[in-house]
């Protein structure tokens, strides 16, 4: 089974990276404040961290500015965001594990019930998948020929009734968040009636 054999290693590996991310986030902390010699070892090892998380500090750093914040707090916000993110991350493979066990166990047995079942909450949760990837989309910017197009096309339904209720909050869709609770719930629904005896 995918979810007892593989999802340890991977979710492993998916933390391990975060934790390299989070090392060079506080370092760029530490340079934001320290400001040291830009022409001493010190200055130019700040330079090169500086430099490589540029990217991914960049649009927490917008976003903190748009509220007149100093954006050398941007790597504190960075490490939440990613903290979220990976764990999303983790979730969406754990779950892709989970219906890939559970469609093998549902053919292997020929129970029919238990397949639609693992087919329904495969596909709530590949809707939970297109909107974090819409949710992620919301840093960069995409034309309307891409896959994010896609992305966007899909979950308009689902998510433009949510976001009249509750508008974004600068950079971020917190209807979203409220969409993939409501979704959440009815994969465990989806458990209980055609799954779990």
């Amino acid at each position: 089974m995918l979810s007892v054999t593989v999802y340890p290693i991977v979710s492993l590996i998916l933390w391990g990276a975060f934790l390299v991310l989070v090392a060079f986030l506080i370092l760029r902390l530490i340079f934001n404040f320290a400001d040291p010699n830009p022409f001493g070892a010190v200055g130019r090892f700040g330079f090169k961290i500086r430099k490589l998380t540029e990217r991914v500090v960049y649009p927490a750093a917008r976003f903190l500015a748009t509220f007149r914040i100093d954006s050398r707090y941007a790597p504190i916000l960075t490490i939440l965001i990613a903290l979220v993110l990976t764990y999303f991350v983790g979730q969406i493979i754990g779950n892709t594990f989970f219906v890939i066990d559970g469609l093998t166990a549902g053919v292997a047995t020929g129970n029919v019930k238990m397949i639609i079942g693992f087919i329904l909450y495969g596909l709530l949760s590949l809707l939970v998948l297109f909107i974090f990837i819409r949710f992620i989309s919301t840093w960069f910017v995409f034309t309307r020929n891409t896959f994010l197009a896609f992305v966007v096309r899909v979950t308009n339904p689902i998510l433009l009734p949510f976001q009249r209720l509750i508008p974004p909050f600068g950079m971020f869709d917190i209807s979203a968040m409220i969409v993939l609770i409501v979704i959440s719930l009815l994969q465990a629904f989806v458990l209980n009636v055609f799954v779990r005896p």
